[in-house]
């Protein structure tokens, strides 16, 4: 006699969850270097560790990604309209606190200008920062947020869960979460933003779908980045 599975399989969790983890740890990773800075006039490495954090963290997460990717499964269709859509929205909401109330610029971030005596630096950090914004968070968040959690919180063992099977529970968690992540600023847009990726899963049931809007809000916003110089929405 056998009995069904009730707990996820070891190496589902760590493919859906340890690419996410190891981001945030990296974040983690900024804070604590920073906390070691001496003060004014300290080494660049250690005052504002996020110029080689954020590199390392892209490649390191990336790495994780390909090593499990045959583990992830995107759904039946790509539902490309439905992302490209999705992320545009998601886009016009993030930065229409400015548009809509008059919110200060935000001038203080990660600033590419830092390297501008060094061309190489400079192209090496925005091309790291792209790859990050647009290929690797899109990838680990979507993997996370909506292929992991929103399906947790259905069931422990999550790969049971068809994806974009819809729960008030999971959807309001998840949603609520995603704004706690990105804390400060962007929390009311993210409460948004994490709603309309879980519309997004459950109306389309394809977590590449949800990676595609993911990747076209960040890209439009990356965009804005560079044309606006607001470093602050890095």
């Amino acid at each position: 006699m056998t009995t069904s599975q009730t707990t996820p399989d070891p190496r589902a969790l760590w493919a859906y969850a340890l690419p996410f983890g190891v981001f945030m740890g990296g974040l983690a990773l900024v804070s604590l270097v920073q906390s070691f800075a001496p003060g004014e006039g300290g080494p660049l490495w250690l005052a504002d560790p996020k110029y080689w954090v954020y590199p390392l963290q892209a490649v390191v997460c990336g790495a994780l990604l390909v090593h499990f990717w045959k583990r992830y499964t995107w759904g039946a269709h790509w539902h490309v309209v439905a992302g490209l859509l999705a992320g545009l929205l998601v886009l016009a909401i993030w930065i229409s606190p400015q548009w809509l109330f008059g919110v200060a610029p935000r001038t203080e971030g990660f600033n590419p200008d830092t390297f501008n005596e060094s061309p190489a630096l400079w192209w090496s950090s925005v091309s790291l920062r792209f790859l990050r914004l647009v290929i690797i968070v899109p990838l680990l968040e979507e993997i996370f947020w909506r292929g992991f959690l929103l399906r947790y919180l259905i069931k422990e063992d999550f790969t049971s869960v068809p994806f974009g099977t819809f729960s008030w529970f999971s959807f309001g968690v998840v949603t609520v979460m995603f704004g706690l992540a990105h804390w400060g600023a962007d929390f009311v847009p993210a409460l948004i933003t994490g709603a309309t990726y879980n519309f997004l899963a459950v109306k389309t049931r394809s977590l590449a779908s949800c990676v595609i809007a993911h990747a076209v809000t960040n890209l439009g916003l990356g965009i804005y980045i560079m044309q606006t110089r607001q470093w602050g929405f890095w």
